[in-house]
Parts: C-alpha cells; sequence; structure tokens
C-alpha cells in the first residue's frame, strides 16, 4: 500500500538562495518530497546570510510568498544581522522565533511541523506551534545548543544558560522524532535520558549530481594563481568553533620549510574572518589565500580546484559528536579529507572509510606535515580520492531525503485512529 501524500509545513531560517549546509539540506530534502507528490510549505526569512542584508530581488517585509520548484515559500520579516555579533544574532533567532511562529499558526492545518537547527530558536518556535495547533511535530538537530555556545565561549554558566538547557531538554521530550545528523547528538542525548527509540541518526550528506570528479577549473586556477601549484582547503563558517587560524598557522610552517609549491585556500564568513585575514596579512602569507564565500553555483568548480581537503574545528569534547556537512562534498568530489578534529565520529568516518588523514586538532605542525605528506605522494593522495568517491554512495541527499521521509511516515502511522491532533484528510483549523 502506497504511502499518503502529505502537507508539510516546515520552519527554517535559512533557506535558498542562501547558500549555507542548513538551507541547501532543507532545500535538496523538500524539493524531492514534492516531486513524490507532497505538499511543503517552508516558512523563512528574507534570504540575508552571510552578509547580514537581503539579497538581490529581495526585502525585508512582514510577509511575502512565493513558488519555488512547487514549494511554497513565505518569508517573515525578522532583525537581520549578519553572521557576527552574538547578541545581534540572538536578536536575528528570536526575532524569526515569533513572526515565524505566528505566521505558522495561521497555515492551513499541516498533517505534520518539521523545525530545523541551527538555529534553536526555530526549533522553540516549532514547540510552541505544535502544541498550541497539536501537531505532531519533528525536531531536526543538527548541533547541541546551548551547550555549543558555552564551549566557544560566547556564554557563561548562570542562570540564562540553565533556563536554555531546560527548555532543549522539554522541547526533546515533546518532539514525536529528533532527526540527529549524527551518532555523537544522538548518544548524547541518550545519555541525558531521552528515549533511544525517539532518535533517528541521519546524516548529513552533498549533492552527488552536482557534486562529481572533474579537472581543475582553468579559468579559476588562472584567477587565483594556482597554476602548478597543490592546493588544499577550508570551505565553511570561519567561526568561533572552526578553529581557521590552525590553517593558518599551518601555511605559516610550510612557508618556513621553503614549500612555496603549496596553497592553502580558506573560503567563507563568520566571526573570526576579520580576525583571520589580519592574521594572514601581519604574517605575511601569501600562500594563504582568505575568499570570501562563492556563489553555490560555482561551488563544484571551486571545490575542483583541491587536491584535497581541509575539516577543522577546535580542540572542544563537544566537538567529537560532530561531522560537518563539507566532508560529504568533498568525498562526493572524490579528493582525500585532512580531519582537523577531536577524536570522534568524524574521524571515525576516515578510520572506517579509509578516505584520508586525522591530525591533532589546533595543530599546525601535525596538519603542515599531512599537507606535505599527500603533496609529496601523489599515488597516496590517488588511492585516498578513490576511497573518497566509494565513501560517498553512503552519503547522497538524494538518500537522506528518502530516510528523513520515513521518519515522517512513521510518525503519521502512530496516530490513533481519532486522534484530533492531525492526519491526512483532516479539515482545515
Amino acid at each position: 500500500m502506497a504511502s499518503p501524500k502529505l502537507n508539510i509545513l516546515f520552519l527554517t531560517d535559512n533557506f535558498p538562495p542562501e547558500r549555507n549546509v542548513p538551507a541547501m539540506r532543507t532545500w535538496e530534502h523538500v524539493s524531492r518530497w514534492v516531486k513524490d507528490g507532497h505538499r511543503v510549505t517552508i516558512i523563512t526569512t528574507a534570504p540575508n546570510f552571510p552578509q547580514g542584508k537581503p539579497l538581490a530581488g529581495y526585502t525585508n517585509r512582514w510577509y511575502m510568498k512565493e513558488d519555488m520548484g512547487g514549494v511554497t515559500v513565505i518569508r517573515v520579516k525578522s532583525y537581520i544581522a549578519a553572521n557576527e555579533g552574538f547578541l545581534k544574532r540572538i536578536l536575528d533567532y528570536v526575532s524569526f522565533m515569533v513572526t515565524g511562529g505566528i505566521v505558522a499558526m495561521f497555515q492551513k492545518r499541516p498533517d505534520i511541523l518539521i523545525t530545523t537547527s541551527p538555529q534553536f530558536f526555530c526549533a522553540v518556535a516549532g514547540w510552541v506551534v505544535s502544541r498550541l495547533r497539536r501537531l505532531p511535530w519533528i525536531f531536526e538537530l543538527r548541533d547541541l545548543w546551548p551547550a555549543s555556545i558555552v564551549a566557544v565561549g560566547a556564554m557563561k554558566e548562570g542562570i540564562a544558560i540553565k533556563t536554555l538547557y531546560w527548555m532543549e531538554m522539554s522541547m526533546y521530550r515533546a518532539a514525536d522524532r529528533v532527526i540527529a545528523v549524527t551518532k555523537g547528538l544522538k548518544q548524547d542525548l541518550v545519555d541525558r535520558g531521552i528515549p533511544s527509540d525517539k532518535i533517528v541518526v541521519v546524516r548529513n550528506g552533498a549533492d552527488t549530481n552536482r557534486f562529481t570528479p572533474r579537472p581543475k577549473d582553468a579559468t579559476f586556477v588562472e584567477k587565483f594563481g594556482l597554476q602548478g601549484k597543490f592546493v588544499v582547503g577550508y570551505y565553511g563558517t570561519i567561526g568561533m568553533g572552526a578553529g581557521v587560524q590552525t590553517a593558518v598557522d599551518a601555511g605559516r610552517v610550510l612557508r618556513d620549510r621553503g614549500r612555496d609549491d603549496i596553497v592553502i585556500m580558506l573560503a567563507g564568513a563568520g566571526a573570526e574572518y576579520d580576525e583571520v585575514e589580519k592574521s594572514i596579512q601581519e604574517q605575511g602569507l601569501a600562500n594563504v589565500k582568505l575568499l570570501p564565500p562563492f556563489d553555490q553555483a560555482d561551488m563544484p568548480a571551486v571545490w575542483s580546484l583541491l587536491d584535497a581537503a581541509i575539516v577543522m574545528m577546535k580542540d572542544r569534547p563537544l566537538f567529537r559528536a560532530t561531522i560537518s556537512s563539507k566532508t560529504f562534498e568533498a568525498l562526493a568530489m572524490g579528493m582525500p579529507v585532512i580531519m582537523s578534529l577531536p577524536a570522534g565520529e568524524a574521524t571515525g568516518l576516515v578510520d572506517e572509510y579509509g578516505f584520508g588523514i586525522n591530525v591533532l586538532p589546533e595543530n599546525p605542525e601535525d596538519m603542515a606535515n599531512a599537507i606535505q605528506k599527500l603533496a609529496d605522494d601523489p599515488a597516496l593522495t590517488k588511492a585516498l580520492g578513490q576511497k573518497a568517491l566509494e565513501a560517498s554512495r553512503d552519503f547522497s541527499r538524494e538518500r537522506s531525503a528518502g530516510l528523513v521521509m520515513d521518519v515522517v511516515q512513521d510518525v503519521m502511522a502512530e496516530r490513533r485512529p481519532g486522534d484530533d491532533r492531525v492526519g491526512p484528510g483532516v479539515a482545515p483549523s
């Protein structure tokens, strides 16, 4: 018997044309669901990440409705702030919680509600709306918040943090399912008393139709002066937890070794961008290139420039459960990954699939050694790249979209006959 077609309401702070990972994961999931016959309504903000101002063609309006490939997208007004400055970002998040939550209350009654993090307050909106409208609710968990802001020093333990921890645990208990993007996140919740059978792990992945092995893009090679260079790179948030300074310092180590044949490319945006830029300039590192984010359409070509990818976070216990989504794009491109994280789930993937080299987090010497090892051994680089491509088959976005829909259908199947909260065919509220 075919599964019923559903009317899905989805709250997310980020959505295309924004190009960050939460936006793209959500888009690649919901667009596939629509192709399968489901109805999806997205409630989000005016696209503004990471610059903190509406992208071309958009304004920060109270209400704007558009169709994107069959997905109904409703954009609401929020306090817009760049991806820097902790208090401003909190105001950004809280404002969307309020406006997005209010608009969600007046949508035609959906069969199910889904919210995604980061950020935390988007999930709070889902919690409130699901209770008031008596809707089944799935909480997609991408980050442990508030633990992550404590780990990077953005806030200290106190009454405010204790309140946020209480809210966090209350939401896990209230959700019909929690979809965790790593096994480590699930284990953390289980250790804190959330039933294991409530939590489903659906890891991130890459669009393997777009990200595929290809020759280096000649235009970008010339533009960035990469002719004849062994290029390693980090693409992602240059924020408080990423530890991008480690790659800068590894560049200094390589320069001091006389390895002018190696270039480190860093691209992204975030709270520490200016600090990283200043460090590169002060050290005179011509072999380290810091660039703003690229357009999403250019990313496969930008990835093609790399001979190996760097994935890194600071040396914090919390990040043992982290797997950067950029890992999966690197795998799909068929390149080795230098993994600079605390020993945990991400380093375990390297051990399991053999697609890269684990190095000590926040250790420039160790990172420089791994980069140099790959640069000096083309056969090793090629072999690890082949293993990366083989591993990518387990981490496609198409596969993860199907796994999330399986969770949705399981939640709907559990509804008792006569349950007044929701169900396919229930009249609009």
